[in-house]
């Protein structure tokens, strides 16, 4: 898929962090404009992005090679989420692909607590904190009525708040309700996935 799909499709959520953004969007130039200007206003350098990812990368110029790309790459083999609100590696990754991943956390600072800057307005980690702890709950009730009607609920509260990987690692064990996030999230290509919900590796990318 294009990067320029990536975007008409993508909907409200950034493509870095997840989250879903329904103002201050930014339109994230790749490779930045200042050191690519004939790719100022090419489609497949661009991505959906909220403030705070855009801002934190930046105009460093970038090796494309040197990161994983969320139009490209199959990220959803690239990081891990956990209940602290953290980011990391998968640790399937080989230490080559680990190195790439850490660098792709860093550009965006998707590694930030507000430990690194308490008085930033950056509340990307405490909103991983709160959809983790929403989907938690909504396992939760799951467990206690499982029906279509909650099921379908859930996805519509996933949808709505946004962070597509928390709510696929907290429902790691229901291939259903991870069927139903690919499905229900923009921009999210079924065919990065197998028939049980399991990353593979994009065509084409790296990873």
């Amino acid at each position: 898929m294009a990067r320029g799909e990536l975007i008409k499709r993508i909907g409200d959520y950034c493509s870095f962090c997840e989250r879903k953004i329904n103002a201050s969007l930014a339109v994230e130039h790749i490779l930045p404009k200042i050191h690519h200007p004939a790719l100022r206003l090419d489609w497949n350098n661009f991505l959906l992005a909220c403030v705070n990812c855009n801002s934190t990368k930046g105009d460093e110029d970038l090796k494309l090679g040197d990161y994983f790309w969320p139009d490209s790459d199959n990220t959803a083999r690239a990081f891990a989420y956990s209940e602290d609100g953290l980011v990391g590696p998968a640790p399937h990754l080989t230490a080559a692909q680990k190195e790439v991943a850490e660098r792709t956390i860093h550009l965006t600072g998707l590694h930030k607590t507000p430990t690194h800057d308490p008085a930033a307005s950056d509340r990307r980690w405490k909103q991983r904190l709160d959809a983790w702890g929403r989907a938690e709950e909504a396992r939760e009730d799951l467990s206690k009525n499982d029906s279509e009607i909650t099921r379908r609920l859930i996805v519509r509260q996933a949808t709505a708040l946004g962070f597509w990987s928390i709510w696929m690692t907290v429902f790691a064990s229901d291939l259903d309700m991870r069927q139903r996030f690919i499905t229900a999230f923009e921009g999210t290509p079924g065919a990065c996935f197998d028939a049980r919900t399991q990353p593979v590796q994009r065509s084409g990318g790296a990873l």
